[in-house]
């Protein structure tokens, strides 16, 4: 029965939060938020829900600085942090 309850609640909350432009982030945070939230106490939902909100975060966060990058015409790499 729990288990049937956990899989309805992570199908619900992937119908919920997923979309084709988030799922990249959102599909890394959930496997990783889900592996450590199961060794941390048998809670890999609860992990997994945190893990692609912050894995959706992260996502923006990358694609918001790519088009600033190509916005300022810079030719620097995220590695480079402006060394010569």
């Amino acid at each position: 029965m729990k288990a049937i309850v956990t899989l309805f609640a992570v199908a619900g909350l992937a119908l919920a939060v997923s979309s084709p432009a988030d799922a990249k982030g959102c599909l890394k945070g959930a496997v990783v938020g889900g592996v450590a939230g199961h060794y941390a106490g048998h809670h890999g939902v609860l992990g997994a829900a945190a893990g692609c909100i912050y894995g959706r975060h992260h996502a923006k966060e990358q694609e918001r600085e790519r088009k600033l990058q190509q916005s300022n015409g810079t030719a620097n790499s995220a590695t480079d942090h402006g060394k010569i």
